[in-house]
């Protein structure tokens, strides 16, 4: 990859996406990059480019923003913020659910990815609160990645960590040719909606704020500024006293924010603001 593909490839993913790809992404983005060309019958990279200025490019310029976001996941990544939703977040919210009149507890995969972070949220919710009414909302900037969310077709390894019950109670086993595979039950399923959404740009159409946000892994592809924006947003989605998670490998420590540290990766915005 010349440096001026380099150069033109970043510079069009950060204008449509805010993703800001350093030095150290150069090799990634080249092997992503290998999946459009082929598909695009592309004889170059310097043909790619010029393919994505060209008039009519606007469904390849999604299909690049797609391969260059998508990353791996699997069930319950991150099993802490589990517990201590299911601990801590989720007994202090149902608490406070008749007092303030909300109609449910309502909680946002803004980085949805495949789904699995979701429908990790949603089991946890459907073992913990069998009684309580419940909705989630998950986003992602990938068409592609966002239809395999709805399909909710897994292969098993992505479950490998989960007990069997857990398997049993949420999933149906695949049989036949879907030997291997497994999907997240109908009755989960109706309660996750997935809804494509760039967060950085213009304001998602939720009629009802969030108790608690998951926005993880994202902000390490952001610079300084975006980040800033994106927890602006955030925070301003969620209700007082409600919980932002982010990666473990992320912080707010650099960005002026109104929130309030609870744990690593882990803030609430305080009651009253």
């Amino acid at each position: 990859m010349r440096d001026n593909e380099f150069e033109f490839i970043r510079g069009l993913v950060y204008e449509r996406s805010r993703i800001n790809l350093g030095q150290d992404k150069r090799e990634l983005v080249s092997t992503r990059l290998g999946k459009r060309l082929r598909a695009t019958n592309s004889p170059s990279l310097g043909d790619y480019c010029r393919l994505l200025q060209s008039p009519g490019a606007e469904e390849e310029l999604g299909n690049l923003i797609d391969v260059i976001s998508t990353n791996h996941t699997f069930f319950f990544r991150e099993q802490a913020h589990f517990d201590f939703m299911r601990d801590t977040a989720l007994p202090a919210l149902t608490a406070r659910l008749r007092n303030e009149r909300w109609p449910r507890i309502q909680i946002w995969s803004a980085a949805s990815s495949s789904g699995e972070e979701a429908y990790s949220i949603a089991i946890t919710l459907a073992t913990h609160l069998p009684q309580t009414p419940w909705h989630i909302e998950g986003t992602d900037i990938s068409h592609r990645i966002l239809a395999a969310a709805k399909r909710a077709v897994y292969n098993e390894d992505t479950a490998r960590n989960l007990p069997d019950s857990v398997v049993r109670n949420h999933f149906q086993r695949g049989f036949g040719p879907q030997e291997g595979q497994i999907r997240v039950r109908p009755a989960l399923r109706e309660r996750v909606n997935f809804s494509h959404l760039n967060l950085l740009k213009g304001e998602p159409a939720f009629r009802e704020p969030f108790q608690i946000i998951f926005c993880r892994n994202v902000m390490i592809y952001f610079d300084r500024p975006t980040q800033q924006e994106l927890i602006a947003r955030l925070t301003r989605r969620l209700v007082p006293g409600g919980y932002l998670f982010v990666g473990h490998s992320e912080s707010l420590t650099s960005i002026n924010h109104t929130l309030c540290s609870i744990r690593p990766a882990i803030y609430q915005r305080p009651l009253g603001s």
